[in-house]
């Protein structure tokens, strides 16, 4: 009875969640903008700058960024999509003259088939839409912008409410405070690697002389929040724009470019920053973003990891859950959960 209990809730849960996308999300973003915005607040109120000027300080800056994305977002994304019926019609062009060649050599192919079972545009649109429909949320901004002001009037305020529903209780107060220290360290971590990744792809792509380089920078920063899969997803319009513009010879620089800018920032400097133990199952990774692309459409693709990562987070601050949490975790991450284990703790010294 428990279990069908259970998931009773979890399907009311999500059916919630998907009708209530317009509102949910919005705030969603509000919260995570907010958390990574606390810390830049909180260095500025260390460096002795009162509370209202580091609150105007951090959020000046935060509506310029936001209104420099959404002015790029929405011209990059309205003359791709004026541009790509052309681009479609190019790529089905080279496809064909591709498989014509594979003919030659002995392979029995229909190419008039094979095209109209496969959309090889279908990777182009994806990136379109996806930025599309996060510009769609930006047109909340005002309340997003709102309400990040006033999540950070209320974060000194909360951090006290905190402690005094757990007044006496070191345990619970010290699980809350780690929870919220690890999820702004994921956050602003990610943010800072997903800059960095957006900024080297554009200009890469820019030097090769590939249409677009703001664009392709700007879906290469929103998706890396997507380890692994993400990259691809980035990567594959770009590199297929390459192949129609110069041929196969740019599209592979293309394509070089966007895994060294993986192994670099995905495998060498995220996982030193943030650490293994944060990591996620790959398998974790393609059901969250199968899932919350579902529920809360493109905008949930991005945020998909963020909010597993968040969730596996709060269930490693419970040892009554912390198995569900070792589930969702990479190789690297259970590995180092093992050593922790195992390893013996030092002696103290006198």
């Amino acid at each position: 009875m428990s279990f069908l209990a259970t998931a009773g809730w979890l399907i009311i849960l999500v059916a919630g969640m998907k009708a209530g996308h317009a509102i949910l999300v919005p705030l969603l973003l509000s919260m995570f903008i907010s958390i990574i915005c606390a810390g830049p607040m909180m260095w500025l109120e260390s460096k002795r700058v009162p509370s209202g000027v580091a609150l105007l300080l951090v959020m000046l800056g935060v509506s310029g960024l936001g209104v420099a994305m959404v002015a790029m977002i929405g011209t990059s994304v309205d003359d791709f999509s004026l541009a790509l019926p052309r681009y479609q019609v190019r790529l089905e062009q080279e496809l064909a003259a591709f498989f014509g060649w594979l003919q030659n050599q002995g392979l029995a192919i229909s190419t008039p088939d094979l095209l109209d079972h496969v959309n090889p545009g279908a990777a182009m649109e994806l990136g379109a839409n996806m930025l599309s429909g996060l510009g769609g949320i930006f047109t909340n901004s005002f309340l997003i912008l709102m309400t990040v002001i006033f999540m950070l009037m209320e974060s000194s305020a909360f951090r006290k409410k905190v402690q005094l529903i757990w007044e006496g209780n070191d345990r619970s107060s010290g699980a809350f405070g780690q929870f919220a220290h690890d999820v702004q360290h994921l956050l602003a971590i990610k943010t800072a690697v997903s800059i960095g990744t957006g900024l080297v792809v554009g200009i890469w792509v820019a030097v090769l002389g590939v249409d677009f380089p703001v664009l392709w920078g700007l879906l290469a920063f929103l998706l890396n929040y997507i380890p692994n899969l993400g990259s691809i997803l980035a990567g594959a319009p770009a590199v297929l724009l390459g192949f129609i513009q110069f041929g196969i010879g740019r599209a592979l620089l293309v394509a070089a470019g966007y895994v060294v800018v993986n192994i670099v920032f995905g495998n060498v400097i995220e996982p030193k920053l943030m650490g293994q133990r944060l990591g996620l199952s790959t398998l974790t990774v393609f059901l969250s973003l199968v899932f919350w692309g579902w529920v809360w459409g493109p905008v949930g693709m991005i945020l998909s990891v963020p909010l597993t990562m968040v969730v596996k987070i709060a269930l490693e601050s419970r040892e009554d859950t912390r198995w569900i949490a070792l589930l969702l975790a990479s190789d690297a991450a259970v590995k180092e959960a093992v050593l922790a284990v195992d390893s013996p703790p030092e002696p103290k010294t006198l």
